[in-house]
């Protein structure tokens, strides 16, 4: 894939918080022919954003608003000026290599793709992990009729004008289940893309475990009678 006359404008937003050690490897990895960078930064209190700008200088640097991986994706698609956004973690899990796998649907008449990390893949994921993305899949199907793999990916790909029909309201992590459950709800067109989870490149995961899980399971529960 390559920038051309005609293709869509694709922004790719990246939402960090003192990812020093993991974002040069993933920034460097992010395709050419990707039209935009946008980094939405935590207001990190290491040198995140002046390692961003010197692996990619054409990065735009934006300060979230407030806290939490959600209020920082909210602020990121206003500012985005791609038609068409791919979501990726700074933390290394994934590859950004893997991105036209996400495009390609999207240009075949997708509104939604979306990255699973368990989509015919064993992911490099402690058991208590595992488990509870089980729990929360389980439950997202039964409450949905999906027959999603994974509700916690935070590697997707979609059409920015479908923002305006899937109104995202939550700051923190269960954005990404409010974001799966609330596409499913508006009768768009979604499919999985496998994408192996190889793990964090350094440090450990910021969700808090039980209590961001119980959050995400709740979230999946209350959207289903919401009207």
């Amino acid at each position: 894939m390559e920038r051309r006359q005609g293709r869509p404008r694709i922004s790719v937003i990246m939402c960090t918080l003192n990812e020093e050690m993991s974002l040069p490897n993933v920034l460097s990895k992010v395709p050419a022919w990707v039209d935009e960078i946008l980094l939405v930064d935590g207001h990190s209190s290491d040198r995140t954003v002046e390692l961003a700008r010197q692996v990619r200088p054409e990065v735009r640097i934006l300060y979230q608003p407030g806290k939490g991986k959600g209020d920082a994706l909210k602020y990121g698609l206003r500012h985005a000026t791609g038609e068409i956004i791919v979501t990726l973690d700074a933390d290394g899990s994934t590859d950004p290599q893997d991105m036209p796998r996400f495009i390609e649907p999207l240009l075949g008449g997708y509104d939604f793709v979306k990255g699973s990390r368990f989509l015919n893949i064993r992911p490099n994921m402690r058991f208590h992990r595992r488990f509870g993305n089980w729990a929360l899949i389980t439950t997202a199907n039964v409450l949905y009729g999906t027959r999603y793999t994974d509700i916690c990916s935070g590697y997707n790909a979609f059409w920015k004008r479908i923002f305006d029909i899937v109104e995202l309201t939550s700051d923190g992590f269960e954005m990404e289940q409010e974001m799966n459950v609330r596409i499913k709800k508006a009768g768009l067109r979604v499919i999985e893309v496998a994408c192996p989870d190889k793990g964090r490149l350094d440090g450990i995961s910021k969700t808090k475990g039980l209590q961001q899980g119980l959050k995400d399971w709740l979230i999946i529960i209350r959207e289903r009678f919401r009207g």
